[in-house]
């Protein structure tokens, strides 16, 4: 770099910047981004957006978003963003269809503002339980949706323990598969939680479930349950010490609550005292929020905000966690070009 560089760098970003940039190691310097960071929201989960946005100190950005008449959507971008780094976030919960649409209608609004970068965060991924044909003449629609985001011109996408871990491969453009897995755990660090055992419902979960064992030193418990129906499942094996044990049963989404029905066989295995659960993705349709109530033997649901909670959905069982601080953290080391591997949680 010719030395009149160096004096342009110390007027662009300050002399105390400069000398603790060259004073660190390699892979944990960043620069000073010369495109402003914004951060934008569809109308999916604003609060989730608004957190983040107040966590890094910055004002959420203006848009609108409409619904027409005939129930097509319309969406505006209400200031100019022209050359600047955006990260718009978007979680695609119920209406899943509409919420996908907003997402690409944004993408494209942003692409044509002249966006100098447009970073898509959606923490809860839509169609990510279609990634395979499980049978023949089917869509594999998460590749559908992968195909889109890119089509429409998203730079980079950013979600939160994904259902199938390979549709980050479907993309073309770099992908940051988060987890929540840390905030979860950490809620289990306490002392009732000490006699207790971490539960995967199934043995595709069993890699996250040994991360939550390993992260709180307890022992693990895999269940192998067969799939019935499209919405119906059986557990046929629960492999592990349950005996005499408190379960805290593990899952990334909490639909209709199969899972819920799973504490059955833990129980008839020995399993004592009220059973919990950490789930990253808190879709909970009615059956499920009706078995929660319903069953005595479960004392806590933990969730992440993903997606929101609305107050019908709440209850003294049910504790959630926001994720927003670690996707704040990420952002702002995307934007500053610092590395976020070892914030990842890759199984």
């Amino acid at each position: 770099m010719p030395f009149r560089w160096y004096g342009a760098m110390i007027h662009a970003v300050g002399r105390d910047t400069f000398k603790r940039l060259f004073s660190t190691p390699r892979q944990e310097r960043f620069f000073v981004s010369y495109h402003p960071l914004r951060i934008f929201s569809g109308s999916a989960h604003k609060e989730l957006a608004l957190e983040i946005a107040d966590t890094l100190g910055v004002e959420l950005g203006q848009s609108t978003t409409r619904r027409l008449p005939d129930s097509e959507i319309h969406v505006m971008i209400d200031e100019v963003v022209r050359d600047q780094d955006i990260f718009l976030v978007q979680s695609c919960c119920q209406p899943v269809n509409d919420h996908v649409m907003e997402l690409m209608l944004y993408l494209d609004a942003f692409r044509r503002a002249s966006a100098h970068s447009v970073s898509v965060v959606v923490p809860y991924f839509p169609y990510a339980r279609q990634e395979r044909m499980a049978h023949g003449r089917e869509s594999v629609s998460a590749r559908v949706i992968a195909n889109m985001l890119e089509m429409m011109g998203a730079h980079r996408v950013i979600f939160v323990d994904i259902h199938a871990r390979a549709i980050q491969g479907f993309f073309n453009i770099p992908v940051d598969p988060l987890s929540a897995l840390p905030i979860l755990a950490d809620y289990f660090r306490q002392p009732e939680w000490e006699n207790a055992a971490i539960v995967s419902p199934d043995v595709g979960r069993a890699s996250l479930a040994g991360r939550y064992a390993q992260l709180l030193n307890l022992p693990l418990v895999v269940m192998h349950k067969r799939r019935t129906s499209v919405s119906v499942t059986e557990t046929t094996h629960v492999v592990g010490e349950i005996a005499g044990i408190r379960p805290i049963i593990i899952d990334d989404i909490m639909a209709g609550g199969s899972v819920l029905k799973q504490i059955d066989a833990l129980y008839e295995a020995g399993a004592e005292g009220t059973a919990a659960f950490a789930v990253t993705h808190p879709v909970l349709l009615p059956s499920a929020l009706e078995h929660l109530e319903s069953d005595d033997r479960i004392g806590k649901l933990v969730v992440s905000n993903t997606l929101p909670v609305p107050p019908e959905k709440r209850s003294d069982k049910v504790v959630v966690l926001s994720i927003a601080p670690m996707l704040a953290d990420i952002i702002n080391r995307i934007h500053q070009g610092r590395s976020i591997s070892k914030k990842l949680i890759l199984m």
